[in-house]
């Protein structure tokens, strides 16, 4: 039943965005949005939470849920990143799998479907990259047909690219004609379903991943202490926060690279993560950022938790201190 306050003819679908690390989950849903909400980074397993991305299409709200990328890996961190993909599939109205072209397809679809526990309903197939092949030499019918095979709900395929825009339009006229009258989660103008606490940890976090070495990503993670709204008597005055976060490592060693020599490192984190929070927020911020050695955090169950990554059936048992 549409809500009252609602225009009659809305339509809503929401969509979860699957697929294994890298292949351009990210990109593609800021690409639709038209502007940047999920994180980017050149390395892998960037997202590690799913979340809603909202947005709409004349009368058509289209919620995608953005979800980490599915992989093997025996850490309770990926345990709980693939459990946040498997979560994400569950309810919608579609699944899109994402595969890149420049793979090998059938190997890395394979690959996605053994480290995911739940049969997929509903499916379409988004071949991701086209900007990097020769777009007309790309003939997959003999690769979906194996496709179809290993997953029998795939209904539709489309060849996309994020950077030029590659068939986007095909894409997205498909998106309305299979979404239903229904009322908008989001009609005040909201994106996501997580909040402003979440994407600062989400920005720190993007821009840890852009200036640090190519192995430490993996093992730091951002924890917002105190998100502090500063109140001000003047109801037009330029809203304030004041935020302070934790940026996680796993050894001693690692916090010196964080911190650079000087604070060169952090403070161009702080830097670049407060430009992106207060383009989000619309107010000036004061981010204070530090560094803190948690060894082993990505099997801390504590942690885990703080940074929003519910158990999973086969998470680890054991608990240790922060």
């Amino acid at each position: 039943m549409l809500l009252e306050d609602q225009h009659p003819h809305n339509k809503s679908i929401m969509i979860a965005v699957l697929g294994k690390p890298n292949v351009g989950k990210s990109s593609f849903i800021n690409h639709l949005l038209g502007f940047d909400l999920s994180i980017v980074s050149s390395k892998p397993q960037t997202t590690r939470n799913n979340f809603h991305c909202a947005f709409t299409i004349d009368r058509t709200e289209v919620v995608l849920v953005d979800t980490p990328g599915v992989h093997s890996n025996a850490q309770e961190l990926n345990k709980r990143m693939n459990g946040q993909a498997q979560m994400g599939a569950e309810g919608v109205d579609l699944n899109f799998v994402l595969l890149d072209l420049t793979t090998d397809i059938v190997t890395e679809f394979k690959d996605f479907l053994k480290n995911f526990e739940s049969p997929l309903l509903k499916t379409w197939i988004v071949f991701t990259k086209a900007d990097l092949v020769n777009k007309e030499a790309i003939v997959l019918t003999e690769t979906l047909k194996v496709l179809k095979e290993l997953c029998p709900s795939i209904e539709k395929s489309f060849i996309i690219s994020s950077k030029d825009g590659h068939n986007i339009h095909e894409l997205t006229g498909a998106i309305q004609d299979a979404s239903i009258n229904g009322p908008h989660l989001y009609p005040n103008g909201d994106v996501s379903n997580k909040s402003q606490r979440f994407f600062a940890t989400e920005y720190i976090r993007e821009q840890a991943f852009r200036l640090l070495k190519e192995e430490l990503p993996y093992e730091v993670a951002v924890v917002i202490d105190e998100y502090k709204d500063v109140k001000k008597k003047d109801e037009t005055a330029t809203p304030e926060a004041h935020i302070s976060a934790s940026i996680l490592v796993n050894r001693p060693s690692q916090r010196a690279i964080v911190v650079g020599r000087g604070g060169s490192i952090i403070k161009e984190i702080g830097v670049n993560a407060r430009k992106k929070i207060e383009a989000m927020t619309g107010g000036k911020v004061h981010l204070n950022l530090h560094v803190k050695v948690s060894p082993k955090w990505f099997n801390n169950n504590f942690v885990l938790d703080e940074i929003g990554l519910p158990r999973t059936q086969n998470s680890a048992r054991v608990w240790r201190k922060k």
